[in-house]
């Protein structure tokens, strides 16, 4: 009696349209924001992080405002540069442990598109953070109204652009020992230029320039990350499964 009922449900099952490419997109986002936000220890780390070692800095120089002036916007990327790399180790790790890395592979839609989701959801969690308390930071090296704006569009454009180069190191060393030293080497040379052009738009303001170069060849390493980065970091991922 049941034979008839099983096999419709089978029947719908079957004709039920997968879902679009964007509500799976979206889907990983929120997947992956929620799981953060149950883990916010890790989250925390990277603001406190951040905070410290920009911190440190006008503790250890002393209350000599010119020289704090000029090291303000080196000292703020790199102190987000490096915040930024230790979430890095986090955002495959555990979906390879548990299995969820195959069944997104095995997934009908681009693994590129799920990975970028992926990466959207660590730069929600981890870089806006970074993007939003940067200018409180910057205060403390007594930077100018436009100096802290021109941070905040620099930040806003070049953090997704490491999450991005990061996401490929994190799936190149998935599953090799000491892959956060691995990850190092690989990223870092990368980061570099993302570090040139973001501290040097704050620079720029500063001397009176308009940085609108600097932004915009941000802007550009940003866009080639979208496009470059999720493939890439999508066929790493298929070796390491395989």
């Amino acid at each position: 009696m049941n034979q008839p009922n099983t096999a419709a449900t089978l029947d719908a099952h079957a004709e039920m349209p997968e879902p679009r490419l964007g509500a799976a997109f979206l889907a990983v986002v929120r997947r992956d924001v929620l799981l953060a936000m149950r883990r916010r220890a890790d989250l925390l780390t990277t603001l406190v992080f951040f905070i410290i070692v920009a911190s440190l800095f006008p503790l250890g120089i002393g209350p000599e405002m010119n020289v704090l002036r000029v090291i303000g916007p080196g000292v703020l990327w790199v102190a987000a540069l490096l915040a930024a790399m230790l979430a890095l180790n986090r955002l495959f790790a555990a979906d390879f442990a548990d299995g969820t890395l195959e069944q997104l592979a095995l997934a009908p839609h681009p693994l590129s598109v799920l990975v970028l989701g992926k990466v959207a959801a660590l730069w929600v969690t981890t870089g806006l953070p970074l993007v939003v308390i940067a200018p409180l930071l910057g205060l403390q090296y007594d930077l100018p109204a436009a100096a802290l704006y021109t941070l905040v569009a620099a930040l806003a454009l070049g953090t997704p652009t490491l999450a991005l180069i990061g996401a490929v190191g994190a799936a190149l060393t998935l599953g090799a020992r000491g892959r956060g030293v691995l990850i190092s080497l690989l990223v870092l040379p990368l980061y570099i230029p993302v570090l040139i052009f973001g501290a040097g738009a704050v620079d720029a303001v500063m001397s009176g320039l308009d940085a609108g170069g600097h932004l915009s060849l941000l802007g550009a390493l940003l866009l080639v990350s979208l496009v470059v980065a999720p493939l890439a970091s999508a066929a790493a991922l298929r070796i390491a499964l395989d």
